[in-house]
């Protein structure tokens, strides 16, 4: 509760504004009735004119500043729940930015999509509603009761039989409704992934002519989420009719006893009309009421589901030596303050595993790494070579922090990673990962994710080393080129020495490329492989590959099979001392010249 109060907090002046307009307008409203029955009892029996010019005058001035009142309050109140709306966004998306790997294993992509997008519209409008219906429906139903008393105390005994019918019903509702929006939310969340995945993949499933088999899974998903709603609409539906049967059996009773009390003398028609607008208050308050109570039902299970997102911790706990991530303020926004005791000497870029085990996720039993040690020193490029499902991208993966190791200890510099500050340890790690990622923008703003501060000269230097230049230069706008979302105006080989080039761009004292030539040709490979020799001769480079002609040059190579490191050499050394590498290299390079 302390994250959303300390969204709401900013908007308190509002929320105050709002609560004395809607005070205003009830209280302008609640004295219509009143003045009515003074024209229907005292005016117009008495056929003065003047009498009845001036309270219909009252009853007019009334009803424009409950119109004002209201006006104002429908103002303060989409100021204040369109700003918490906008800051719990802005908490939840700062929240999944300090998430882990492992972290984001548990919520699936479509849907924290969801609780930052649904989820927390549903509850910018229960804060719109809360401050109009839930400041107006007890005002209303206080001052209308009080009302109602003061004209006649008898009549007001037919509250006593409709009020626990309305409390009864609207119980019955509540507890069958919330497992419905529940599961509602659930099928947005099915529906959403289904949406993202065939449009992110939209061109595999195109190529594999697999139109029919996605428009029957989004069918099913989407039938799933109809379905859900259906069920829980439906019984919400049943809402209005009850109160609508509840109300007219009240006004029945009313006129009933009040018509005998009138006949007998002992209640006028004037005080009997009021009276009746009294109960139309009172019972269109409980039904209000009734609505927000199902409005708050349906939010709860978005609010639910935004506190996992708040309540989940990172597994990664930020080390001593760098900017700890901490919580400013009540908003629960990470900061990026502060420092460690003393500051460290740059990174060098020296890495050690030491008798490493890995393995994803608690409920997990079998390791993917197995007792990994070797040293990297800097300057040095170690290559690693094996099958898929090897582990050679969970083992990189551990350098930078986005797991940590269930076992052992990987260091950078002789000093464990896990006493590094995480922001400190992967701004000295550049990575170019299997998937190609880049974003909508310019291509020189997906460049300069690498080093915002960069110049235009040492952009181009990286995309050049790239062998990105020339591809960037054939477009007619260059690095102002704008790339859609994902880059998929580009080929995968264009995209793999942009990522390259963003890396290089970094000059980072460690890098780690996994795979990321695999779309590209040999000759283009050898350039690249220059390059790195050229601008990055101090970095500690990893190089994941599945060809061995990618390798072949490395300092050493690592050969690692089922998790583990089976062979550690050179090229010749490797070919004299390791079967699987000899195995790897005469599958690939049967038929050619050995080098």
């Amino acid at each position: 509760m302390r994250e959303l109060w300390g969204c709401l907090k900013p908007y308190g002046k509002a929320v105050t504004l709002a609560v004395l307009c809607m005070v205003v307008d009830v209280a302008a409203e609640i004295l219509q009735p009143m003045l009515m029955a003074a024209i229907v009892g005292t005016g117009i029996p008495a056929g003065d004119l003047p009498y009845i010019l001036q309270t219909g005058g009252v009853m007019l001035l009334l009803a424009v500043v409950a119109t004002a009142a209201g006006l104002a309050n429908a103002r303060c109140s989409a100021v204040a729940s369109v700003g918490f709306a906008a800051d719990l966004r802005r908490v939840l998306f700062h929240k999944v930015q300090g998430f882990s790997f492992e972290n984001l294993d548990d919520f699936s992509t479509a849907s924290l999509s969801t609780r930052l997008t649904n989820d927390v519209t549903l509850m910018q409008n229960t804060v719109l509603m809360g401050m109009r219906i839930v400041i107006r429906a007890p005002l209303m139903l206080v001052f209308a009761i009080i009302m109602a008393l003061r004209l006649s105390v008898s009549l007001s005994g037919v509250l006593l039989v409709a009020t626990p019918v309305l409390l009864l019903f609207l119980g019955l509702i509540l507890s069958r409704a919330m497992p419905r929006f529940q599961r509602m939310q659930v099928c947005i969340d099915g529906v959403n992934r289904d949406v993202q995945e065939n449009m992110t993949n939209i061109r595999v499933v195109k190529s594999f002519v697999q139109e029919e088999f996605e428009k029957k899974k989004f069918r099913r998903s989407n039938e799933e989420l109809m379905e859900a709603t259906m069920k829980a609409m439906n019984l919400v539906i049943f809402n209005m009719p009850v109160m609508m049967l509840v109300v007219n059996a009240c006004i029945l009773a009313v006129l009933w006893i009040g018509g005998n009390q009138v006949i007998y003398g002992q209640m006028n028609v004037a005080d009997i009309v009021a009276f009746i607008n009294y109960i139309m208050m009172i019972l269109m308050s409980l039904m209000m009421i009734s609505m927000v109570f199902i409005m708050l039902t349906r939010a709860s299970a978005s609010y639910k589901r935004v506190r996992e997102v708040l309540d989940a911790k990172s597994t990664l706990e930020e080390g001593r030596g760098g900017p700890a991530a901490e919580e400013k303020g009540a908003s629960g926004l990470a900061a990026e303050g502060g420092s460690g005791p003393a500051a460290a000497p740059p990174i060098k870029g020296r890495v050690e595993f030491r008798g490493v085990c890995f393995i994803y996720g608690k409920e997990n039993q079998e390791y993917v790494l197995r007792d990994v040690s070797f040293t990297a020193e800097p300057g040095e490029v170690v290559a690693l070579i094996g099958g898929t499902g090897s582990g050679k991208s969970s083992l990189v993966q551990l350098i930078p922090r986005f797991y940590d190791v269930s076992e052992g200890q990987v260091l950078v510099d002789g000093r464990d990673v896990r006493e590094y500050g995480l922001r400190e340890l992967r701004n000295s790690v550049g990575m170019v990962l299997q998937k190609n990622t880049l974003f909508s923008g310019t291509i020189e703003e997906n460049l300069r994710w690498g080093r915002e501060d960069a110049t235009e000269q040492e952009v181009q230097e990286a995309a050049e080393a790239a062998q990105a230049h020339d591809f960037i230069m054939s477009f007619s706008e260059g690095y102002q080129t704008r790339l859609e979302q994902g880059g998929v105006n580009l080929s995968g080989g264009q995209k793999q020495r942009l990522c390259i080039a963003r890396a290089m761009l970094k000059k980072p004292p460690i890098l780690i490329l996994d795979d990321s030539t695999s779309a590209v040709d040999t000759a283009t490979e050898r350039r690249i492989r220059q390059a790195f020799d050229r601008e990055l001769k101090d970095t500690t480079t990893f190089l994941i590959a599945q060809r061995i002609g990618s390798v072949m040059d490395a300092d050493r190579i690592l050969v690692m099979d089922e998790g583990e490191i089976v062979g550690s050499g050179t090229h010749r050394e490797l070919l004299e001392t390791c079967q699987e590498y000899r195995e790897i290299y005469e599958s690939q390079m049967s038929g050619k010249e050995a080098v």
